[in-house]
């Protein structure tokens, strides 16, 4: 698929500013699992039992939940790259404090003021990333994604190795860190432009009386409250060093990443997303028994946390797009909705179990957690018609599946039509250019089809352009052709995040209107990346009844790997 990204624009070659956030990005996602192999050695230092040790992940979650909803509106007031340098400085100050701090209750204060800077970071910076990309944001993803996993991954790595010298260690090297991505920030993300209209404070809660929204909510709760059950306590019964959990993290860091990216678009583009749901749900509670029930044997408990991230990675991925599915209101709402419920379900998760743990055992709240995992099925399940409509696009309310929206005058003739898919790159003219000479040779009318992707990664979503952005595209695209004597209609197909999705949708209109053959240009991501989010083209080529090319935008003459007899066949066709 040549759309949306640019042909010559590498993952790689982004400006400054891209890889600024990026390496923000990086620190970041390196916040919790940097504090975990720690926490034995906290307890110790500090003469702290686990459930007060539990409280800096509940401090900082719950914070970072409710500051969830005043993001946005914060950030329509004074702005992206401001709410992004205000959140990487309260990090930078409150890191630093943390490391400071000679109590367990000071750590758990700073940690919360930690989480209102996070909560700034985070939901801006994805929206930074690909409003400063060049060439097309597809790029820019990728490199989003790669930071994410690098975090995840080496988060616990390097905690383990700064805890090993001392548990003040990983405070202070965030805090050293994210003092340099301010720095970086400073310097190269430039002011970005404030959204036409403010958003409410309110608008987030106001979201929540959307039953979809609000189930996919509850269930990211529960999900959660077993998840940071884990997080809080599994290292106790391991009985290592913090260097030792370190690594184990690190495997389960590096399942949580490689699950999240590679595999779960695969597994949802196979199944579809409830169904990957639940039987992701049922192995993460299964998961959480096995901890449970060997919590006296280290080696089982380790294994089993470890197994859990590829569980957690798939989670992650297919929960954000579910929401941002079934959820009618603008992306940035839903996600701060959406963040609200898991942060919440997170932050309180580990004081629970805290409390389990000293009037019990330490294996009641892994059991606890495993039956959060279970409830989460039956709440999921109570929406499944909403998320099976929303990605069927069978509703009654406004799509939010792949679909496609009608731009212009419709054709007048009845004859099969070449369909030539691009996307916001500054190859896009070219490729139709290119596309319309095939409709002439063969006598067809053409119809150009803009493609408009919400990318979604972890728990956040941007949309690349507005639907108004879009549109203008297409138009921009047939008052040229008309310019030239070509007569052309033109489609807006919307997609979040699956760019295989869109591409089946894409096939199934050429199969209703009859059509000739489909243009595409090449795609400039990779092999890599097309096996991560699925690729358009492939999906596109395997669902199509008609012929797909592939069209070289610089040549004059028959699109690139149509032979001679192919083209022959489709002008005789047309005859």
């Amino acid at each position: 698929m040549s759309a949306p990204h640019s042909e010559a624009a590498s993952s790689f070659r982004q400006p400054k500013a891209v890889w600024a956030v990026a390496f923000a990005c990086v620190i970041s996602f390196m916040g919790i699992g940097l504090v975990d192999p720690i926490l034995p050695a906290l307890a110790e230092s500090l003469h702290a039992t686990p459930s007060q040790v539990s409280l800096l992940f509940s401090s900082y979650l719950i914070v970072t939940a409710v500051a969830m909803l005043v993001v946005g509106w914060v950030s329509s007031r004074i702005g992206a790259k401001r709410t992004l340098l205000t959140g990487l400085g309260v990090i930078v100050v409150f890191a630093a404090l943390a490391g400071a701090s000679g109590s367990i209750n000071g750590i758990v204060g700073f940690r919360a003021g930690w989480g209102l800077g996070n909560a700034l970071f985070i939901a801006t910076s994805l929206a930074v990333i690909v409003a400063s990309a060049s060439g097309g944001f597809g790029g820019a993803i990728i490199l989003y994604e790669t930071a994410l996993g690098l975090g995840i991954a080496v988060g616990p790595l390097l905690g383990g190795e700064l805890g090993a010298i001392s548990w003040r260690g990983p405070f202070f090297g965030v805090a050293v860190l994210m003092a340099l991505a301010f720095v970086a920030t400073l310097a190269f993300v430039p002011s970005l432009p404030k959204p036409a209209r403010p958003s409410s404070p309110l608008a987030p809660l106001k979201a929540l009386r959307h039953r979809g929204l609000l189930t996919m909510g509850i269930m990211a709760l529960l999900y959660n409250w077993g998840f940071f059950t884990m997080l809080g306590y599994a290292p106790y019964p391991m009985e290592l060093s913090a260097h030792q959990l370190g690594l184990v993290f690190t495997g389960w860091g590096l399942l949580v990443a490689a699950f999240s990216v590679f595999f779960a678009p695969r597994l949802q583009a196979r199944y579809g997303t409830a169904l990957v749901l639940y039987a992701n749900l049922l192995g993460l509670s299964i998961a959480m028994a096995v901890i449970a029930a060997g919590v006296d044997t280290p080696a089982v408990v380790i294994v089993a946390v470890i197994v859990s991230g590829a569980f957690i990675g798939i989670n992650n991925t297919l929960t954000t797009q579910a929401v941002m599915l079934v959820s009618p209101v603008e992306r940035p709402v839903a996600s701060s909705a959406y963040g609200f419920l898991r942060f919440i379900g997170g932050g309180l998760a580990p004081y629970a179990a805290g409390k389990l743990a000293d009037a019990t055992d330490l294996s009641v709240p892994f059991y606890v957690g495993a039956a959060t995992f279970l409830l989460a099925i039956p709440v999921l399940a109570s929406g499944h018609r909403l998320l099976r409509e929303a990605e069927a696009d069978t509703g009654d309310g406004e799509p939010v599946a792949p679909s496609l929206t009608p731009v212009g005058t419709p054709a007048a003739s009845d004859a099969p039509p070449v369909i030539v898919a691009v996307g916001a790159h500054d190859q896009a003219p070219a490729v139709v250019d290119a596309a319309a000479r095939l409709a002439r040779d063969t006598g067809s009318p053409l119809e150009v089809v803009h493609v408009q992707l919400t990318a979604v990664v972890e728990e956040q979503a941007a949309d690349t352009e507005t639907h108004e952005q879009a549109r203008a595209a297409v138009t921009a695209h047939l008052d040229r052709l008309a310019a030239r004597g070509v007569t052309a209609t033109g489609q807006i197909l919307t997609s979040v995040g699956d760019r295989a999705a869109a591409g089946r949708v894409l096939a199934r209109h050429a199969a209703d209107v009859h059509a000739r053959t489909v243009a595409v240009g090449r795609s400039p991501r990779g092999p890599l990346a097309q096996f991560a989010d699925g690729s358009f083209t492939t999906a596109l080529s395997h669902s199509a009844p008609c012929t797909v090319v592939l069209v070289d935008p610089h040549s004059e003459t028959a699109p690139r790997h149509l032979t001679e007899a192919a083209l022959a066949e489709l002008r005789n066709s047309a005859s």
